[in-house]
């Protein structure tokens, strides 16, 4: 019987994709995904069948997915970093009916953008996506509220487009409520992928215009700080 596979390429780099998902696209049959997720892939889907869609074709390929596999072929779907954190995991679990799914976990931007930043997320943290294209905006603001409320560190998704220009200077708005101009934030552009861009700022002196959709920005807890240019969350261990 044939399977369906969600994988999860990680960042976009070669680098940060997983064996099991390299294996995985290697084994299957059929590729579905949105096309720039597609291109990342390279060598690895040549000679299969390719199924590709703009964007927010999202249920339009889960659907494509799905069918392939009941024709008979082992079929993977590919989301960028983890597909079970704004990817395809949950429509395809949601729409499948008597097929068989393997989740394939990747390695998502907050933790790879964590790694080329220093160690920021050691603590408790929150992820928070800015896109309300599914999440009413209200709803947003409401999380980043108790986010910061909380004193988590923050990891903003899909922070700034064309249409959202305002909406990260908004959720920084709500954050200043309860932390510091001087918190740290790291802001990466491109994470594991050529042409990254790093910035070390704080919360009062964002580069709003140099921030899009390819960014991934990390706001610190009241003990973050930035040491030999890396940004630092402490656990709380005695280091003396």
């Amino acid at each position: 019987m044939a399977k369906l596979y969600v994988v999860g390429i990680g960042p976009g780099g070669r680098d940060y994709m997983t064996l099991k998902a390299v294996e995985t696209i290697k084994d299957c049959q059929v590729i579905v995904g949105y096309t720039p997720y597609i291109e990342y892939l390279e060598d690895l889907v040549e000679g299969k069948e390719i199924y590709s869609t703009g964007m927010r074709g999202e249920i339009e390929r889960c659907k494509l997915a799905i069918q392939k596999v009941k024709e008979g072929k082992n079929t993977a779907i590919v989301s960028t970093g983890d597909a079970g954190l704004y990817g395809m995991a949950g429509p395809i679990l949601e729409l499948k009916e008597d097929i068989d799914v393997e989740i394939i976990p990747g390695v998502t931007a907050a933790f790879s953008a964590a790694s080329e930043l220093g160690s920021p997320i050691m603590h408790d943290f929150a992820t928070i996506s800015l896109s309300d294209l599914l999440t009413p905006w209200d709803i947003i603001e409401k999380r980043i509220e108790k986010a910061a409320e909380g004193d988590f560190v923050i990891v903003i998704y899909n922070p700034r487009s064309k249409g959202r220009k305002e909406h990260l200077k908004k959720a920084v708005d709500i954050m200043l409520k309860y932390k510091q101009k001087d918190t740290p934030v790291g802001i990466v552009r491109n994470s594991g992928r050529i042409n990254r861009k790093i910035w070390l700022t704080t919360l009062g002196e964002i580069p709003y215009e140099e921030v899009d959709m390819l960014s991934i920005l990390i706001i610190g807890n009241t003990n973050t700080y930035i040491k030999d240019g890396q940004m630092i969350t402490p656990r709380g261990y005695d280091i003396k």
